[in-house]
């Protein structure tokens, strides 16, 4: 059995609906040997990286940047798990009001140094959530999820 840890921040509600649908993907029927946490970055802690065999990391952006809240999760998780993860795969997905490079670039920098592996391209959900951000966050979730599944990650 693998596991699929879904940490996310929202404010509005934006970033909280796209994690709704990357969490419906990663539990898709057709997925059977992957468990799935879905935890707040407040509510998330070392022991649940640990425990991941894959992330998925959701923000909003905030003054171009990730918000506090997820900062707040690196930075508690950082140094408990340095040495303990060798290479963890994950995603990204952030809704954005500006274009979303400053909250993708600050994450991959910090992630770099975990270190997590980039097994897909972002998901950036610029302006209102729309049909198709869910569509594409729920796509996002399933892959990941079926990758692990597969044994690919």
């Amino acid at each position: 059995m693998k596991h699929l840890l879904i940490v996310y921040h929202t404010q509005t509600g934006n970033t909280a609906l796209l994690a709704e649908a990357v969490l419906r993907g990663a539990n898709n029927e057709l997925i059977e040997a992957v468990n799935v946490r879905f935890l707040t970055a407040g509510q998330a802690g070392p022991e649940d990286l640990l425990w991941a065999d894959g992330l998925l990391l959701g923000t909003p952006e905030n003054f171009g940047y990730m918000s506090g809240g997820m900062k707040d999760f690196l930075d508690r998780t950082f140094y408990p798990v340095e040495g303990r993860i060798l290479s963890l795969p994950y995603a990204i997905f952030i809704s954005a009001g500006n274009d979303g490079s400053g909250a993708l670039r600050a994450i991959r920098r910090i992630a770099n140094g975990y270190p997590f592996k980039e097994i897909q391209e972002p998901l950036i959900a610029r302006g209102q959530v729309t049909e198709a951000h869910l569509a594409q966050a729920e796509e996002l979730g399933m892959t990941l999820a079926a990758g692990l599944d597969a044994g690919i990650f």
